[in-house]
């Protein structure tokens, strides 16, 4: 008697071959991070301290300079808002976006949700101008019954994130003076992870140009794992991306902030696609910067389990998640296929990437940054790209002008002198700094940088109220 196969199960037959060819790994990188060659030393003072919020160290998320004012601020996921004076001396409390006057109510419970953002306005105190006293914020809410504007294919609406305008007064004032901000834009959250990151105006743009007044802001892709409602590559989808908005324009579909008009997927020959989109395919994008001396904008792009990766993001460019993660094809959780490699010429692929299993980083990993350091008193940073780990509070670097093309080769550290001369890492510093607090050591650091004047760089964390500068 013959046997027959249908032309389908051939079909199927061929593809569960293919697939069980491939090779698989958690831990695609042959060559562990180089711990002990060129290793940069710098100091690492301590500048300022924040109050405890209710007992508990600030949890520490972001540092900026607002030159118009002569000050800095620095916010906390709890809520506050913090102004520091440019010799660290003074710190006040600027708002508490959580305050019930406000009607903002921050959802902070659990690790990663929070007031996760905040950016002044490069008008900010410029008098007579149209983005003069306001900022912006950007955070998880309570709320979660308010019609969003940007809605996922499934999930929990286990609370919503919402970018919010602020304006002052008088932006000068010690404390905010103004009235309850307005809401430009609602997302819904399907999970109760890694939801919102970054939102900025580009610091090197200059007053006139096209990009002067436009805020970047990183969207998670909802979170969960793998991205399981397959948002990050779906251009009608807000979820996984890098957006690009006028807040202070007008011809959004909600009318509450404008859409550039060269933005990749804006104007009416895109019927479906997200106008507010500037690059795509992103799983976690906590934290971006650009260089001041080309304009290149790096993002420091969490991975699932396996691939940490800083990368460019040109405007229109997929970076590639969920159908990569880094420079290999993401399978799972607990797997990547290392067969043909960037081999997708659509895809924008790292400049540099490490990962979980790397024997300096001790499976705790989650990649943060970012500063392109091109003038400014440690001569030993110049020209370098800083990023680093936030668990475990590893600082990297790699040549700014001659970029590495993935992998782990062109990544160095860089180590801190402590007050005694000994070079050690952030955690270490932090750890020290909890015993004099009588405090148990941090087991993290949650690690973040911040900018201030005459170029100074900053370290943030969120266990033991410390703010830290680097110096020669």
């Amino acid at each position: 008697m013959k046997t027959s196969i249908s032309l389908l199960s051939l079909l199927f037959i061929i593809q569960f071959s293919l697939l069980h060819a491939q090779t698989t790994t958690n831990d695609p990188f042959p060559d562990p991070l180089i711990a002990d060659e060129d290793v940069i030393l710098v100091g690492a003072e301590e500048f300022a301290e924040l109050p405890d919020y209710d007992g508990n160290p600030v949890r520490m998320m972001l540092m900026v300079d607002e030159p118009g004012t002569s000050r800095m601020f620095v916010n906390d996921m709890y809520g506050p808002i913090y102004s520091v004076s440019y010799d660290g001396e003074e710190v006040s409390l600027y708002v508490n976006i959580n305050d019930p006057e406000w009607g903002v109510g921050v959802e902070y419970r659990g690790r990663e949700r929070g007031f996760q953002s905040f950016a002044f306005h490069p008008d900010f105190g410029r008098e007579g101008s149209e983005g003069y006293g306001r900022f912006y914020t950007f955070s998880d809410v309570r709320d979660n019954e308010t019609t969003p504007d940007f809605i996922p294919n499934g999930g929990d609406n286990t609370h919503h994130t919402v970018l919010h305008e602020w304006i002052a007064d008088d932006p000068s004032a010690d404390r905010f003076d103004g009235e309850a901000p307005r809401e430009l834009m609602r997302f819904e959250q399907p999970f109760g992870n890694h939801n919102a990151g970054l939102i900025a105006f580009h610091p090197f743009a200059e007053a006139g140009s096209s990009e002067y007044g436009l805020l970047y802001i990183g969207s998670a892709d909802g979170g969960s794992g793998g991205d399981p409602l397959n948002l990050s590559l779906d251009l009608t989808s807000a979820f996984g991306k890098m957006l690009r908005i006028d807040p202070l324009g007008s011809n959004s579909e909600n009318g509450q902030y404008g859409i550039p008009d060269d933005n990749p997927w804006a104007g009416e020959e895109f019927s479906d696609e997200l106008g507010e989109i500037y690059a795509y395919g992103m799983r976690n994008p906590q934290r971006f910067g650009w260089d001041p001396d080309n304009n290149n904008l790096f993002m420091a792009d969490i991975g699932q389990n396996i691939v940490e990766k800083v990368s460019l993001v040109p405007k229109g460019g997929n970076l590639g998640w969920n159908e990569w993660e880094g420079s290999y094809r993401f399978v799972s959780r607990s797997e990547v296929i290392v067969d043909e490699p960037r081999s997708d010429p659509d895809v924008v692929y790292p400049v540099v990437e490490y990962g979980r299993y790397d024997p300096l980083m001790a499976n705790r990993v989650a990649v943060t940054g970012i500063h392109v350091y091109r003038d400014g008193p440690v001569s030993q940073l110049m020209d370098l790209v800083l990023f680093g780990d936030m668990v475990n509070g590893e600082i990297f670097y790699f040549d700014a002008d001659n970029l590495p093309e993935g992998g782990t080769e062109g990544l160095r550290r860089v180590l801190l002198h402590d007050e005694n001369g000994d070079s050690k890492t952030y955690l270490e510093l932090i750890q020290d700094k909890n015993r004099e607090q009588n405090r148990e050591p941090a087991s993290r650091t949650d690690l973040r940088f911040g900018t201030g004047p005459d170029n100074m760089v900053f370290l943030l964390n969120k266990q033991d109220g410390t703010i830290r500068v680097l110096t020669p």
